[in-house]
């Protein structure tokens, strides 16, 4: 592309939730429309988000990330993106076995649990969930901490829904099939509630046993996705504020199986792989669309 730029660029992805992730340095300004443009599947690299890595602002830490979504929204917090940056860093050269990344949620801690060529599996201190409807936020009439079984309007009728934050905002659904509705028209529809002053991630959740959940994800800013992070931290913690799982707990994805533990009063640990896609080089003009015709 003639006058475009040269982004280096690694992609990663945990547990089938995919990453562009790159050195801040180089990137344009205009975060948000890059996003937009190498997110896009047809035009760009295609991706689930993108995480530009800062150097940290306390220099007792490895990195300071940002999570950027598809449409070019900025999350707060993605579990299995910073499992993506801490594989970067990593990739890039890192030695250190426990890695401290800065987030808008806070600073979060990896333990690298395996390490082989191109893979990795670390531990994420998730930090405590967030209960307090205010600090989610949320708006429900008259609800106090913990938001569990409020009947959110929806176009099929009031639904019992757990709501939490990891970070971000989730609201949690059970059902007793996965199968029995398209739960992806509804994800949409509850993301965008009114209940929910900055749209939310929404997790449907089968209990298969104490210690054994299923749950499909829709995330905010993205859509459907084949895991979350985050998203099962919040599906785990639901179940437990709910009595229906211990606390730890398998979380099986349409991408493979991940492992949340809630000790009582304590972070939540969230467990999970990341694998190497590839590294190459997008040429991007600023102000090229990202998609569509015209």
């Amino acid at each position: 592309m003639a006058g475009g730029n040269k982004i280096h660029f690694v992609k990663l992805h945990g547990m089938g939730n995919d990453w562009i992730v790159a050195s801040s340095r180089g990137l344009p300004r205009g975060l948000p429309d890059f996003a937009r443009a190498v997110l896009e599947r047809h035009t760009g690299v295609g991706a689930d988000g993108l995480i530009p890595v800062f150097p940290a602002r306390n220099r007792r830490h490895d990195a300071r990330i940002r999570f950027f979504n598809a449409d070019g929204s900025e999350a707060e917090m993605s579990g299995n993106g910073i499992r993506c940056a801490g594989a970067f860093l990593k990739w890039r050269g890192a030695k250190k076995r426990v890695l401290k990344i800065e987030t808008m949620a806070g600073v979060r801690s990896l333990e690298t649990v395996d390490e082989r060529k191109g893979q990795w599996t670390f531990q994420v201190g998730m930090g405590p969930p967030i209960l307090d409807p205010g600090a989610i936020p949320f708006r429900g009439s008259g609800t106090e901490a913990p938001v569990r079984g409020f009947l959110l309007p929806t176009t099929r009728g009031p639904l019992p829904v757990t709501v939490t934050s990891l970070g971000n905002p989730h609201c949690t659904v059970f059902v007793e099939d996965l199968h029995a509705q398209d739960w992806a028209v509804l994800g949409r529809e509850i993301e965008t509630s009114e209940s929910f002053p900055n749209r939310t991630n929404v997790e449907f959740v089968k209990v298969v046993s104490k210690d054994e959940i299923e749950v499909r994800f829709w995330e905010r800013g993205v859509g459907h996705t084949m895991s979350s992070g985050t998203g099962s931290c919040a599906a785990v913690v639901a179940s437990i504020l709910n009595g229906v799982t211990g606390r730890e707990v398998r979380v099986r994805t349409e991408a493979g199986d991940m492992f949340v533990a809630w000790p009582e009063n304590g972070e939540v640990q969230l467990t999970g792989p990341v694998i190497l896609i590839a590294e190459g080089v997008y040429f991007y003009s600023p102000g090229q669309r990202a998609g569509g015709s015209h």
